[in-house]
């Protein structure tokens, strides 16, 4: 009898029931993906997710949206209001759960995002900047952190049919 480990992906976190985020996954971590039942993944890094995740994604029908491409094409570049409104705008649709909100190491720009999430569910920053540096290590990116500060959560259309957790 074979026994089966269920290893998470780097920075691996669940935000909220049924949302998840992290780094982009091996292949060692595709039975615990598998076991999450994914229906979306929020891909945020600029350069494509590689094959073998692409091909688990296909095999799983999971939907992938890559919004990593409307932000610049720099890895250090912080991401663009336009991707964090598109990504928000996918969290904020229940119809997407169970759904994963990723980048290359789940750090900088899934932070960036996640902050904006948690601003408009009114956390404090000192919290959301808690989260923000408990998954970014210690490579923190002020750019990042004054992003989440000054975004306009005015920006963000909330939707009559909200997630289970509510903005």
């Amino acid at each position: 009898m074979s026994s089966q480990h269920f290893i998470p992906p780097v920075n691996f976190g669940m935000i909220e029931e049924d949302l998840y985020r992290s780094g982009q996954p091996n292949e060692l971590n595709f039975p615990f993906l598998e076991k999450l039942g994914l229906k979306t993944i929020a891909w945020l890094a600029p350069e494509e997710p590689n094959q073998r995740f692409l091909d688990f994604i296909d095999d799983q029908e999971i939907q992938l949206h890559h919004l990593g491409v409307v932000s610049s094409v720099n890895a250090w570049d912080p991401i663009t209001e336009e991707a964090v409104l598109q990504a928000l705008d996918l969290i904020l649709n229940p119809t997407n759960y169970p759904m994963m909100i990723m980048c290359n190491l789940g750090r900088h720009r899934t932070g960036t995002i996640v902050g904006c999430m948690r601003k408009l569910q009114r956390w404090n920053l000192t919290s959301i900047f808690e989260e923000y540096r408990r998954y970014a290590g210690p490579k923190v990116r002020l750019l990042n952190e004054q992003f989440i500060e000054l975004f306009d959560t005015d920006l963000v259309g909330i939707p009559t049919n909200k997630p289970k957790w509510g903005v």
